[in-house]
């Protein structure tokens, strides 16, 4: 069956997703600091990471949705610093808001709207992300036929149910799908198990974890033209 779907996931694949991250956090930061005075002063960098996971293990229905779960530890800051529930509920919205500005402030890899143009005139291009970054609010939005957020599915990557996702909206068949992606478990196994074509993205050229290797290995975006036709064209 003939390639006809390029599957995406985002952070460290399409851009370097901590410098958005630093700058996101700081945005947060900033922001409760002026408008919520109190709720973060007294936590430092591991002591917030403490209370982080302190908030996952009280709602572990959360777990695959991190832009709640965010939400609901900014919420939990506020109310811990005497604040009442209403100004809890704003304030960890908003500062949820200056957080996701800056979130989706990445900078893609420089070779990637390039290679995206180029792709999106045979294939049908979808995104396949963990995070909460939200690729129509990228530069490269407009490439772009589909895309799924694992809050979105309720399920995160390797889960077979997010592959599942872009081959119920694509309407082809596992093997017409080529998944692109950095995470050797999350992304390659997981597009693997459900029969899908893959491309590990390896920019920090580490060696292979082990387990069944990817169709393909490339360290830029560059390389990717080619190794999409030498698995739509094998031999």
């Amino acid at each position: 069956m003939p390639i006809s779907v390029i599957t995406f996931d985002l952070d460290n694949t399409l851009w370097d997703v901590e410098p958005a991250l630093i700058k996101a956090e700081q945005a947060q930061q900033d922001w409760l600091l002026q408008h919520r005075p109190g709720a973060v002063e007294a936590y430092g960098h591991k002591e917030l990471w403490e209370f982080k996971k302190s908030v996952w293990r009280r709602h572990p229905h959360l777990l695959h949705h991190v832009s709640k779960m965010r939400i609901q530890m900014l919420y939990e800051l506020q109310i811990n610093a005497g604040y009442t529930e209403d100004e809890a509920r704003q304030g960890s919205t908003d500062a949820f808001a200056a957080f996701l500005l800056q979130r989706h402030a990445v900078v893609l890899y420089e070779e990637a709207l390039g290679v995206l143009q180029q792709l999106a005139g045979s294939y049908t291009l979808g995104a396949l992300t963990n995070g909460n970054a939200d690729i129509y609010k990228t530069d490269a939005a407009e490439y772009f036929d589909f895309a799924f957020l694992a809050e979105d599915i309720g399920a995160s990557k390797p889960h077979p149910d997010m592959f599942h996702a872009a081959l119920a909206q694509s309407g082809v068949e596992a093997q017409q799908i080529i998944h692109v992606g950095d995470n050797p478990q999350h992304d390659i196994r997981g597009a693997q198990d459900v029969g899908m074509h893959t491309v590990w993205m390896n920019s920090q050229r580490i060696d292979w974890p082990g387990g069944e290797r990817a169709d393909r290995e490339i360290e830029n975006l560059l390389q990717l033209p080619g190794a999409i036709a030498d698995i739509a064209n094998p031999g």
